[in-house]
């Protein structure tokens, strides 16, 4: 087991991702206890098929995940650094697609599905109940999450969210976001407390859907975007169509075994 911290350089900021690199999967149960047991946001369970390509799963300490961005930055990371993959480039499998990881002067770069969000007018929850503040832009979702759009990037940072009251939300987790400034592009907070995680430090899957969102508000297709979680982290982001480019740095702080 590897704890890497992915979306950042700077060890204890960013993200904190556990890497399990296995010749056979565990049962899910036993995969499910691990995640619970330490709970961090995910851990990755890696299996290689063959050559540079793998098979990755992600478990949060309540269920196993879709898509996980982070885990699979921090999964990169350790195939890369720990030269278990020859060359820059690792594809990867997962239970509803693919995607793929390239190193290329540092950073580590991955494709994934775009995910589009629609405009909410009816929504079943109190802005001001959820985060603690009554003025804000729209509502956008997608089949698993609430994007709230905010009026700034003060919003952002002084939010109060009511975790018990985002635990009623039928949806996986609630984001929220506000356009940049001059040192970044887009400012967001990701809160999944169902999942058991209150706020998740850096969600990558989560600018998937912030980077459909902010390319039909801007025309962008280039960010850069800040994560305002206490323990911050910093994603380039790519629109492109279908797809989604994140990337960024990760750094290992321990391994371990488990016995």
């Amino acid at each position: 087991m590897f704890l890497v911290d992915a979306f950042t350089d700077v060890p204890f900021k960013g993200n904190p991702a556990g890497v399990c690199v296995v010749d056979e999967y565990p049962s899910d149960e036993e995969m499910q206890c691990i995640a619970s047991y330490y709970c961090w946001s995910e851990i990755a369970f890696v299996k290689r098929l063959g050559g540079n390509d793998f098979y990755i799963r992600w478990f949060s300490p309540n269920d196993e995940a879709p898509i996980c961005g982070h885990a699979t930055m921090a999964t990169s990371h350790i195939l890369f650094s720990k030269g278990i993959v020859d060359g820059n480039i690792i594809n990867y499998q997962f239970n509803s697609g693919r995607l793929q990881a390239v190193l290329q002067d540092g950073f580590i770069s991955m494709n994934f599905p775009a995910k589009p969000v629609q405009k909410c007018i009816n929504f079943p929850f109190s802005i001001n109940k959820v985060i603690g503040i009554k003025s804000y832009k729209e509502v956008v979702k997608d089949e698993l999450i609430y994007v709230i759009v905010l009026n700034s990037k003060d919003d952002v940072f002084n939010i109060v969210p009511n975790f018990d009251e985002i635990k009623k939300v039928d949806c996986r987790a609630i984001a929220v976001t506000a356009p940049g400034d001059e040192n970044y592009d887009m400012y967001s907070r990701y809160f999944m407390p169902k999942v058991g995680v209150n706020e998740d430090p850096v969600c990558g899957s989560m600018h998937c859907r912030l980077a459909c969102y902010w390319h039909a508000v801007t025309g962008k297709t280039v960010f850069k975007a800040f994560q305002a979680s206490r323990r911050t982290g910093i994603l380039n982001v790519e629109y492109a169509g279908e797809r989604v480019k994140l990337s960024g740095k990760a750094c290992t702080v321990c391994e371990f075994e488990i016995h």
